[in-house]
């Protein structure tokens, strides 16, 4: 067994000073501004300022203003014909024995008459269209929502373990502080004081590790918020410690069909082939083109008015293959839409239960265990200063006391991770 003398003690001092000086900085820095949030203004402030939202809003408005285009009729076409050279002259423009200009010119107009309703079938893709991008935004910003609500309970729970390690790092140092003055004084053994030593070193390592952790995530959330200036952003609103969890399953699946967005996407997507379908049928009646015309002294009556009308004849092209391709199409978006239901049912499910389970484990007699745990944390201070417990009882109780408050933690973050979970499945907030 090595012997650690007085001398080789007292050099590590120095390391372990600047060890805790160190970490002790990086634990109390302070950014030049906090921005507290509470989880509704962080939401806010999401909606508000979202490079992706904003995106995709344009998308909608961009779909909404293609309904408007499909309820404009074709623009009219102007044909014209005059004449400029006939019989070697150019330009012949004599006079007739009436007195009138001996001169020839054509003036047709055509209008295209869609037919078989192909206008009216246009407009109602153009607006499933329109619906389709608003449920792909609404699909947009249920994921970054739930991305937000996860970075945010995420920082809260890292707080609550940053203030449990500071905490243990003041008490820490206050006891190595009358250890340091009873090894100089021949009352304790080298051992014990570099035992304690290495704990804080130990300690003060993990609070680093827990701010670079902060740090990724909240770079996460500064992201989403569109923050770019040198805040830190403190979540406000504590982890929830109770949660009441609906009872009715069927009717929270029954919600999630009619309220996921991603789940009414597949749908309106089966209505919009439908609707592909009508139009593509139509097109196998010919569209018609009306060509009301005039013709000046190029016919068998001087001044001759006409109407043409001409429509191409289905003779060869019949639409048959678009139309099978989009009721195929259909067909497989049904089966699409199927598996989705089915999905969504489940993953509704597996959601509930996970929370049922959390909630059962979040209870109130756990609650006063901790809370009593964290009484005897201060307690075996004392009694370790006052050599009622050996060193050994003393470690012991301090990992076991770290574990015991990160697992608090990371309970309550499951808690609400359960409950954003079923959130986000549902595609509604059934539970606050």
């Amino acid at each position: 067994m090595e012997i650690f003398t007085g001398r080789a003690c007292k050099s590590l001092i120095p390391y372990i000073t600047v060890a805790a000086m160190l970490v002790s900085a990086v634990a109390t820095a302070q950014l030049p501004d906090t921005l507290s949030l509470t989880i509704n203004q962080a939401e806010k402030r999401f909606i508000d300022s979202n490079l992706q939202l904003l995106a995709a809003h344009y998308n909608v408005d961009a779909q909404k203003a293609l309904i408007e285009q499909a309820k404009v009729w074709d623009n009219p076409v102007l044909n014209t014909d005059h004449v400029i050279a006939a019989n070697g002259s150019f330009m012949p423009h004599g006079k007739l024995p009436d007195g009138s200009l001996n001169n020839q010119y054509f003036i047709q107009m055509e209008q295209l008459i869609k037919t078989a309703g192909k206008r009216g079938k246009l407009i109602n893709i153009a607006t499933t269209n329109s619906k389709l991008s608003e449920l792909q935004l609404q699909d947009v910003l249920r994921n970054l929502r739930y991305q937000l609500h996860i970075d945010y309970y995420t920082i809260a729970r890292q707080l609550m373990n940053l203030s449990t390690l500071q905490e243990q790092q003041k008490q820490l140092s206050i006891l190595l502080n009358g250890m340091q003055a009873q090894f100089s004084a021949g009352n304790i053994a080298q051992k014990e004081l570099l035992r304690v030593q290495e704990l804080q070193i130990s300690l003060q390592q993990d609070i680093t590790d827990l701010h670079k952790a902060i740090a990724d995530n909240q770079a996460d959330l500064k992201s989403l918020l569109q923050i770019k200036d040198p805040v830190f952003v403190k979540p406000s609103d504590p982890l929830a410690v109770y949660l009441d969890l609906p009872d009715n399953l069927e009717n929270i699946i029954k919600t999630g069909i009619q309220s996921n967005p991603n789940y009414l996407l597949q749908q309106t997507t089966i209505l919009y082939q439908q609707q592909n379908l009508a139009y593509q049928k139509a097109l196998r009646v010919p569209d018609v083109t009306l060509s009301p015309n005039f013709d000046r002294n190029s016919n068998y009556a001087p001044n001759y008015w006409g109407l043409g009308l001409s429509l191409p004849l289905p003779v060869f092209d019949k639409n048959k293959g678009n139309i099978k391709a989009v009721e195929f199409s259909i067909k497989q978006q049904q089966a699409i839409t199927s598996d989705a239901e089915t999905g969504l049912t489940n993953d509704i499910s597996n959601a509930y239960n996970k929370l049922s389970l959390t909630i059962a484990q979040n209870n109130a007699t756990q609650k006063d265990f901790y809370e009593k745990y964290q009484t005897m944390f201060r307690n075996m201070f004392d009694s370790y200063q006052h050599k009622q417990i050996s060193l050994l009882e003393f470690l012991d109780f301090f990992n076991d006391y770290t574990e015991i408050r990160q697992r608090l933690a990371q309970q309550l973050l499951n808690l609400a991770l359960a409950k954003e979970e079923l959130n986000y499945n549902v595609g509604s907030d059934v539970i606050k």
